[in-house]
């Protein structure tokens, strides 16, 4: 008789639970690092070097960071829990049916609503994908896009906070400047055909898309269970995510303050130099990280010499081009609508900050 060879088992059957369970494990750390983000290993990194460097200097940032952190609480508990009852009764989808009628009246009410509703850089990307596919003109689109990233209720509470009602209102009224700005100048582009053909196939509109619902909002959220637990939720994602940007600003703003000449802030962007503006602009494009991380580091700047003027736009340049807005929009553009949206961006700072040099 021939000898019966038994087959050997495969792979999966001996290994299998352990790789899947390796695979797993691998997704929970993933999903773990991309919880903490940036700003966390950026915290650990700086303090882990603070400590090991300087110790004799680790306290005093500490303490700086925990001082700062305490005093801002009240206005962040304040603007978490306003965008979170937003989100909660449906109200921040008022801004979707806005982007009808005429095109000069729709870029100025996407303006005001780019600048005044609740979305941050990276919330409004899927409601500009929508917009964009369903038909609705690039104009109005572009204006509330470029205007969402400058401010919110969020950003207002805390830029006010930090940097006083006057300068938040100012940055709001540029928001919704350069909102109109961007749309009225895209308006007039498109009639020379620059537009066609260039978003991406993800906004590009579909034949017989569906028209944008209109909005369900329901003001007394608490009386549904599914909105409640919304709220919470909310709340706790927005928690977490302006908190951990801000105590991140405040690690770089000790160390700013700190280890950064007066003297040098003062030459390159203080008033005395009539390049401020530029050099502000062009710094804030690629630097910027984050729109609230922005309004320590500001603050900071301001008390070693540069101006409100500079400030703003610096605020102003890198709020639209920031990496999660920048990213978000380059996934929707095309290159030459992408470098149209940068360059609105960066024109409009410096516009802005001009105008408002004017006024001080």
């Amino acid at each position: 008789m021939s000898e019966v060879i038994s087959p050997v088992p495969e792979n999966n059957s001996c290994c299998g639970p352990a790789n899947s369970s390796a695979k797993t494990s691998f997704q929970k750390i993933n999903q773990i690092l991309s919880a903490l983000g940036t700003p966390i290993f950026g915290i650990l990194a700086i303090l882990i070097i603070l400590a090991v460097s300087v110790p004799e200097d680790f306290q005093s940032h500490l303490t700086f960071i925990s001082s700062n952190l305490l005093s801002i609480a009240p206005f962040l508990l304040l603007s978490v829990g306003i965008a979170a009852y937003l989100k909660a009764t449906g109200a921040d989808q008022i801004v979707s049916s806005v982007f009808r009628g005429n095109p000069v009246k729709s870029i100025l009410v996407a303006s005001l609503f780019g600048a005044l509703s609740p979305f941050c850089s990276c919330g409004v990307i899927p409601l500009v994908a929508a917009l964009l596919a369903s038909g609705v003109p690039f104009a109005p689109v572009l204006a509330f896009c470029i205007s969402s990233p400058i401010m919110d209720p969020e950003m207002f509470i805390l830029t006010a906070a930090e940097l006083g009602t006057d300068f938040a209102l100012v940055k709001t009224a540029a928001a919704i400047g350069i909102g109109l700005l961007t749309g009225l100048v895209t308006l007039l582009i498109g009639k020379t055909g620059f537009l066609e053909n260039g978003l991406k196939d993800i906004a590009r509109p579909k034949c017989g898309a569906a028209p944008i619902e209109k909005p369900s909002i329901h003001w007394a959220f608490w009386k549904q269970s599914g909105l409640t637990q919304k709220f919470g939720t909310e709340s706790k994602n927005s928690l977490w995510f302006l908190g951990k940007w801000l105590t991140f600003a405040f690690v770089l703003e000790s160390l700013m303050v700190s280890y950064v000449p007066a003297e040098t802030i003062t030459s390159l962007l203080g008033a005395e130099n009539s390049l401020s503006l530029l050099y502000a602009a062009i710094i804030g494009v690629p630097a910027y990280l984050n729109g609230y991380a922005a309004i320590p580091l500001v603050d900071g700047l301001l008390e070693l010499g540069m101006s409100p003027a500079t400030g703003l736009t610096f605020m102003l340049a890198g709020s639209a081009t920031s990496i999660p807005a920048a990213v978000g929009i380059w996934s929707l553009l095309k290159p030459k609508l992408f470098s149209l949206y940068v360059g609105f961006a960066f024109v409009g700072a410096l516009l802005g900050g001009w105008i408002y040099s004017l006024a001080l």
